[in-house]
């Protein structure tokens, strides 16, 4: 077993906490990406459960034995850093298999691990190149194919595609999701890209100033966010929010009232993504101030009562600058959050707003 226990891990670096009591649990053989903008922490508690860092406080545990303690090289992880380090006086047969000769594995074992790791990356046919003779996509498929030879508990992964133009992102993605549904290693993989997380992961933990806000799947974190920070940070474009007062048992929302709102002691926000929005003869009336094609949609930034409130549409709906449109947000998709915490209080499922004093 592999699976990863985090408990109360903080860090600080003088007087600055860059990790607050941080609590996660990691099932063996399960894909967790920690997603959040720089500075969230995410590389921070990557780095302690790596043994490259000491927490000030907390435990971390691996396959049920406390690492805290330990070195890196005895703690049963290997790591992908995010500039490769691909070693450029080997060949590509001897990156893979530098750390199975690190432990003294004899030759013919270290051969047929090699060959099966890079059979597994499709890069078979360059086991006798240099690095300066592969691409940036090339080396990094050594980097990982380096790191699964050692068959490690753990793969640890530091923003590993980053630096590599768009196309080869989308490529490398799709190759490293196959490889490690094959291998079923347990992973932790931190990027800022949060398409790279919701196309990747099991399950993603949002990171946000030195905290874990959610960890859920990705669905779960897209339609269901736990916090207005979690509902702003993912999606492009992000969420909708427009501030609620209260009415009755009710709440108006630019100038359209809700039957129902959550009972709560702060003041309400409404929030909608874009794409859960569509065309409806009441609801939100807003002046289309921009229209921008995007391929098979387009997307639309309209003024709703002084607030930039943005819609993606089908591209056959024909929409243009100055005019008024009217949306209605799709049935259980718009929620209520708490406009103080920001902590979100439950869905809106009635179809659309009730128009009416």
């Amino acid at each position: 077993m592999a699976d990863i226990d985090i408990r109360q891990v903080a860090k600080r670096f003088g007087s600055h906490q860059a990790l607050h009591a941080v609590d996660l649990t990691v099932a063996d053989g399960e894909f967790v990406v920690l997603l959040g903008a720089s500075g969230s922490g995410k590389t921070t508690l990557l780095r302690i459960i790596a043994g490259l860092e000491t927490a000030s406080e907390g435990t971390v545990s691996i396959g049920g034995r406390r690492v805290d303690g330990l070195p890196p090289r005895r703690r049963g992880i290997a790591m992908v850093f995010q500039n490769y380090a691909v070693f450029p006086h080997m060949t590509v047969f001897d990156n893979i298999g530098f750390g199975l000769a690190m432990q003294k594995i004899p030759a013919a074992e270290i051969e047929r691990k090699v060959r099966r790791v890079a059979g597994m990356l499709h890069i078979e046919e360059l086991l006798k190149r240099y690095s300066g003779q592969l691409s940036g996509g090339q080396r990094q498929r050594v980097a990982v194919a380096r790191a699964l030879a050692v068959e490690p508990a753990v793969l640890l992964m530091d923003e590993p595609l980053s630096n590599l133009d768009a196309l080869l992102r989308l490529e490398m993605r799709a190759e490293l999701k196959g490889v490690l549904q094959e291998s079923r290693t347990t992973t932790i993989y931190v990027t800022h890209d949060q398409v790279e997380a919701m196309s990747l992961a099991d399950r993603i933990a949002v990171m946000h100033e030195g905290r874990i806000v959610q960890a859920a799947p990705a669905p779960e974190v897209y339609h269901h966010p736990a916090t207005r920070f979690v509902g702003s940070f993912i999606g492009n474009p992000p969420m909708n929010f427009l501030p609620a007062s209260r009415e009755g048992q009710g709440a108006r929302v630019a100038g359209h009232l809700f039957r129902h709102a959550p009972a709560s002691d702060g003041a309400l926000a409404f929030g909608i993504r874009p794409e859960d929005l569509g065309p409806a003869g009441e609801g939100f009336a807003g002046r289309v101030k921009v229209v921008e094609p995007l391929g098979p949609h387009q997307l639309v930034t309209m003024d709703l009562a002084g607030h930039l409130f943005r819609a993606v549409l089908d591209n056959d709906l024909a929409v243009r600058p100055g005019e008024t449109l009217v949306l209605a947000p799709r049935p259980g998709r718009a929620r209520w959050f708490d406009a103080d915490s920001g902590a979100s209080l439950a869905e809106i499922t009635q179809p659309e707003p009730v128009t009416g004093a």
